[in-house]
């Protein structure tokens, strides 16, 4: 694990590989480490960096309790800019999806592709009343039961039913390690998100893919369908057996989705 510091503000995160950078978005309740074999098995053909999210692992809080998509974007630019990197391959993992369309909605010019993957839609469309009791719920579960406890609680919904040994037990490490701020902030976020606006804006040129499991109880293929229906020419693919931490339960399968994917578009072969 790396550390960058920005005077003030840091991040850290994993770097490995060389050629054109793939950015690895994590979601609400996970961290880069998550990201392992992603980094593992890319990176022969690629710059794979996974960061950890502002308000996770080493990396700083956002300076607002109650930020938005957007902050979370502009941090995003803050840091790969920093790791001078200009364009990238962008995939982001449920939560993580909201800050990567964001991203490319804002700055078109610095992604070649954006791969979403259990999409987390945001709650911002939702009733006021409706909204609220979900993040009243997030936030309550991590207050209440702290980070592990919420962990023993949520990871198992997160898994397909033929996750293989040691899933669990990764899922449950990884979002038990989580920050109570950094959870709070990302949870915010999520309540007023709202992906199909930021869909809507990117560039037609953008080539575009949405990676889901078939057993996803977290955003469920329905959803996943319907959020891609409104990006007209992306790809699905849909991973059968697998949940909603799909690239963690069926990793190779996951990643030769995304090899595939991403080869054709920077001439790479697999």
């Amino acid at each position: 694990m790396r550390v960058l510091d920005l005077g003030g503000r840091t991040f850290s995160y994993l770097d490995q590989g060389a050629g054109q950078p793939l950015v690895l978005l994590h979601g609400i309740g996970s961290a880069a480490r998550s990201f392992d074999q992603q980094v593992g098995g890319l990176s022969g053909r690629w710059r794979v960096v996974a960061w950890d999210a502002p308000g996770y692992g080493g990396s700083s809080d956002l300076a607002i309790d109650g930020p938005t998509a957007a902050d979370y974007a502009e941090a995003l630019l803050a840091f790969l800019t920093a790791l001078d990197i200009r364009e990238c391959h962008l995939l982001g993992h449920s939560l993580g999806c909201l800050t990567a369309a964001r991203f490319c909605a804002d700055h078109p010019d610095r992604v070649l592709s954006l791969t979403l993957c259990s999409i987390a839609g945001g709650h911002g469309a939702l009733p006021e009343p409706e909204r609220l009791k979900l993040l009243e719920q997030r936030i309550g579960d991590v207050t209440t039961l702290g980070a592990q406890g919420m962990a023993e609680k949520r990871a198992p919904r997160l898994l397909g039913p033929t996750a293989p040994p040691g899933a669990l037990e990764r899922v449950i490490d990884t979002m038990g390690s989580v920050r109570a701020s950094g959870y709070g902030q990302a949870a915010r976020m999520l309540s007023t998100g709202e992906i199909t606006a930021d869909i809507k804006r990117l560039p037609s040129r953008l080539s575009g893919q949405v990676i889901f499991g078939d057993n996803d109880l977290i955003t469920p293929p329905a959803r996943n369908r319907a959020i891609a229906a409104q990006w007209p020419g992306a790809e699905v693919h849909v991973v059968a057996g697998a949940g909603h931490a799909l690239y963690l339960e069926q990793p190779d399968a996951f990643n030769e989705l995304v090899a595939n994917f991403l080869s054709k578009r920077s001439g790479t072969s697999t």
